[in-house]
């Protein structure tokens, strides 16, 4: 049966209203202060607590944006024990998975989503999700911080929630036929006859580190809600390695078009484990695929290039398609390269880099609120 402790909210409030003050002053003011949820239940904030003031600030992002919340009440004190986000998204497969587990797959996601059969109602969460699957119905799912799915529900499409279209069948955009590849190729050796315009668009190693790095300072604050949004941009939760590839890369992709480069994508298919500080389990598995962006850079001869990838939230340097492939531990994963305007691996566009944001912005919370958990990354990892 559901936690009789948890309470899935969709309105959220605080008492008194906390406006321009900071969470811990109103927290530590006299009479304190209490989350009301739907309106219906009232959560003592603990002032003893170190996680309260991370607590305000995170449902505070989530009332603005009339966001749910799911929270556990500690039955002997009315505080807050545990606060998950749930998110929206479409069931795409129910399998059995290792372990007494159910694997679920979910658009838009390429992490590995999982549901503990152990666990006292999974058998009414697995039904929850066999229905939304068969259905093509999208659902609210909320897991625990270190994975696994805990509560499912149906939600009703939101304009101001990110959520694409059911996704249809297949992988990514198909490579470049025959004739469009000698086309690219072509392309490739008249611009090698105008040597500026080679050089501008395949910058040499040292230059690509530098814009690496450029992009990498763009990573959002674990500790820090107010650098969500940050002048020319989102910042980019790199440090939240579980999910959300495709909106960090497409902003990667962004940032380097603003410098006049042109990035394409390279999307890694298959089953991934990829050993990261940046989780508190110290890796993290990506169930179908994994994308960065990739950029030409030059070699010390001339008119010698390859492409490489530049994905910050797995290395600190650009790398080789060899070198990337290395870091997930699946040799026999298969990889496509696509336009850098392709969003989702099933297809789609963000021209305009809005839903971008919205996804950015949703996985820097869920940052926000796991280092306000567990503390923030990197963990001690062997």
């Amino acid at each position: 049966m559901p936690n009789p402790h948890a309470t899935f909210a969709t309105s959220i409030r605080f008492d008194p209203p906390i406006g321009d003050r900071r969470p811990d002053e109103v927290i530590r003011a006299p009479g304190g202060l209490t989350l009301v949820l739907d309106d219906t239940t009232r959560v003592r904030i603990d002032p003893y607590d170190r996680r309260s003031s991370g607590f305000v600030s995170v449902l505070e992002d989530l009332a603005r944006r009339r966001r749910p919340a799911y929270v556990e009440v500690n039955p002997d004190t009315g505080t807050i024990a545990l606060l998950l986000i749930p998110r929206p998204a479409w069931v795409i497969s129910v399998s059995a998975g290792a372990e007494n587990t159910l694997e679920v797959e979910l658009h838009p996601s390429h992490a590995r989503h999982f549901l503990r059969m152990s666990e006292e109602n999974s058998d009414v969460l697995e039904r929850r999700l066999r229905d939304a699957l068969e259905a093509k119905r999208p659902v609210l799912l909320t897991e625990g911080h270190r994975g696994g799915i805990i509560d499912v529900r149906d939600v009703a499409p939101d304009p101001e929630w990110p959520l694409p279209p059911f996704p249809e069948p297949g992988g990514p955009s198909p490579p470049q036929t025959t004739r469009q590849t000698r086309r690219a190729r072509f392309y490739t050796l008249w611009k090698w006859f105008w040597i500026p315009a080679w050089l501008s668009q395949c910058p040499s190693l040292a230059t690509a580190q530098q814009v690496f790095d450029q992009i990498a300072a763009k990573t959002c604050d674990p500790t820090s809600p107010t650098d969500v949004w940050t002048l020319g941009g989102p910042c980019i939760p790199l440090l939240y390695p579980d999910d959300g590839c495709w909106a960090r890369a497409h902003e990667m992709c962004r940032l380097l078009l603003q410098k006049g480069y042109s990035p394409r994508k390279l999307w890694i298919s298959g089953p991934l484990h990829v050993d990261t500080p940046n989780h508190p389990d110290c890796f993290v598995d990506w169930a179908y695929y994994h994308v960065a962006p990739i950029l030409c850079v030059r070699g010390p001869k001339l008119f010698d290039s390859q492409m490489m990838v530049i994905d910050p939230s797995l290395l600190k340097t650009p790398v080789t398609q060899a070198a990337w492939i290395f870091e997930q531990n699946n040799p026999n994963a298969t990889l496509t390269e696509t336009d850098a305007s392709q969003f989702f691996r099933n297809g789609g566009t963000d021209p305009n880099y809005t839903e971008t944001a919205k996804y950015l912005h949703d996985y820097h919370v869920l940052l926000l609120n796991r280092a306000n958990e567990l503390g923030p990354p990197p963990y001690q990892c062997p």
